[in-house]
């Protein structure tokens, strides 16, 4: 059994956030108010604060002097930035984990399972949701700290779902491009990198 994740108040924050912007509470270029979002979560300024600096980092907002926190006007160029970098790692990642992956998908099967329903129901937030975490267990599995920290930076789950929600950006189905990874440990299948690299590759927005 996987034991439940427990998310840090900061992260909370960032989400509560990140789903403002995606949904279009917040427009490209409207001004983000840290006081109003603590007295709206009924919480201090200082985990706000800490949230959006790290949607800074990842280049979703954007702050000035004497303007404030706004919401960056991104672009699908802007998005696909992170791709190459993404496919590179989750590369890296289908090597170092493919024998134990070979032996054992349960950690990536539930996420194919639910993006089944959610391709059926056009579900777009189940196929974010999803969608990440088979790449985050598919990261998990390769047993390295370092990789697993430098893909959590890129901010997988943010772009996955500005791809997505913004960008309309779709796959032909996304349980069965995930099945097909799926497929290819189990068979231990040589070119394993190559197909995932080529994967994320083919999820990139097109400028």
């Amino acid at each position: 059994m996987t034991a439940p994740v427990i998310h840090s108040l900061r992260e909370q924050i960032r989400e509560h956030i990140v789903e403002g912007i995606v949904s279009g509470r917040w427009k490209p270029g409207e001004r983000i108010v840290e006081r109003r979002i603590a007295t709206e979560l009924e919480v201090s300024q200082t985990p706000v604060r800490e949230a959006l600096r790290e949607l800074e980092s990842l280049r979703l907002i954007e702050s000035a002097p004497n303007k404030g926190v706004r919401v960056r006007n991104l672009s699908a160029a802007d998005l696909e930035e992170s791709y190459p970098v993404r496919a590179g790692l989750e590369a890296i990642a289908a090597e170092l984990a493919a024998e134990r992956l070979a032996g054992d998908c349960s950690a990536l099967e539930p996420h194919v399972a639910a993006l089944y329903v959610a391709d059926r129901e056009a579900d777009g937030t189940a196929q974010v949701r999803h969608t990440v975490g088979f790449h985050r267990e598919m990261v998990r599995a390769a047993g390295n700290s370092v990789l697993l920290h430098t893909w959590e930076g890129l901010g997988i789950e943010v772009f996955t779902a500005l791809s997505i929600r913004w960008l309309g950006t779709v796959q032909q189905s996304y349980a069965e491009e995930h099945a097909d990874l799926v497929a290819a440990f189990q068979r231990r299948d040589p070119d394993i990198a190559a197909l995932v690299k080529a994967h994320v590759l083919g999820c990139a927005p097109r400028a």
